[in-house]
């Protein structure tokens, strides 16, 4: 264009922003990130969110048939055999972003403690819950069951939030506050029921999903006990049922010590194998497949024929020379 156009004046005014013109692609990169994990905390319901939840407890204690009924799978129930994943996605509302929901299963019972660290990690602790399903009609399973799989959750969580707190003290924070603010201010188990389905199904999906949070509670010992966080304490349930010289004897040192021995006075702690060996993922018949097993039994018989062959060698072997 000649210097007598009206085309010239624009396109000598232009100028790239300073920062753009310095910035590399790694650093806007970095930039977005940094911005993305700053507003995770200011999202609004009408955003996608994703959400983790781990369920652990007693072995064959309706954990999966849980996850499918919410889930809205009509599947048979299959043992869980160590560390199982899956995923739902459910929208909030029409024409909304479908939100994300992790499940993580724990089988075994606590035979497989060492797989407790594996879905909780630094990048999800933030959206994480922990669903402990136990089975009251193994009473002398209850206690030993409970405590070990808390134990080792508790304490690879601390360390996970410890490990934020380096990098990120500002969420570590949060992360313990929200915690506390899902008990009540003045705050010191299953049944195949449709009832208690529907109650578990709508707790899952206020932890999954983020819907409303419904208080419903059953603390009737007498019928399946559906008890959320925060919405029941030791001083609500009292002191166990004891003579009080009998407990004076007990020399417990907190209410919950107290309940343990008490409960396993009547109830002795079974031997529930804590990282006992499991069978072998290979030969579980639910796991099958024809191929593969082929030339799995195909390089266990060439393994067994090498084994022979060596066998003979060395037989053969004159160590006197």
């Amino acid at each position: 264009m000649g210097s007598g156009s009206g085309f010239s004046a624009p396109f000598e005014d232009f100028r790239l922003p300073t920062s753009l013109l310095s910035d590399t692609l790694w650093d806007i990169a970095k930039a977005e990130v940094e911005k993305r994990e700053n507003n995770e905390g200011d999202r609004d319901g009408l955003e996608c969110w994703e959400r983790s939840l781990f369920f652990i407890g007693n072995k064959n204690g309706g954990k999966t048939t849980i996850i499918l009924r919410c889930l809205d799978r009509d599947e048979i129930p299959k043992p869980t055999l160590a560390l199982e994943y899956t995923f739902g996605r459910r929208a909030k509302g029409h024409n909304t972003p479908k939100d994300i929901a992790n499940f993580w299963e724990l089988g075994g019972g606590t035979s497989l403690l060492d797989l407790i660290p594996i879905p909780i990690t630094t990048a999800n602790i933030r959206t994480f819950a922990i669903v402990l399903v136990l089975d009251l009609s193994k009473p002398n399973e209850l206690w030993p069951t409970t405590e070990n799989l808390l134990q080792v959750t508790r304490k690879h969580v601390d360390r996970v939030i410890t490990k934020l707190g380096q990098t990120n003290p500002k969420a570590a924070t949060e992360i313990k506050q929200k915690i506390w603010n899902n008990l009540p201010k003045d705050h010191p188990f299953t049944s195949k029921s449709e009832a208690v389905l529907l109650k578990t199904r709508a707790l899952i999906n206020h932890l999954a999903f983020g819907f409303d949070r419904s208080k419903s509670m059953s603390v009737d010992q007498n019928k399946p006990l559906f008890i959320p966080a925060g919405m029941d304490s030791l001083s609500q349930i009292g002191p166990p049922p004891a003579a009080d010289s009998d407990i004076g004897k007990l020399h417990a040192q907190t209410p919950m010590d107290l309940w343990k021995k008490v409960f396993e006075k009547a109830f002795p702690p079974k031997n529930i194998g804590v990282f006992k060996e499991v069978k072998d993922p290979a030969q579980d018949p639910q796991y099958a497949e024809y191929e593969v097993d082929a030339m799995r039994g195909q390089k266990n018989q060439e393994l067994e024929q090498y084994k022979r062959n060596a066998s003979k060698t060395w037989k053969e072997m004159d160590f006197d020379s």
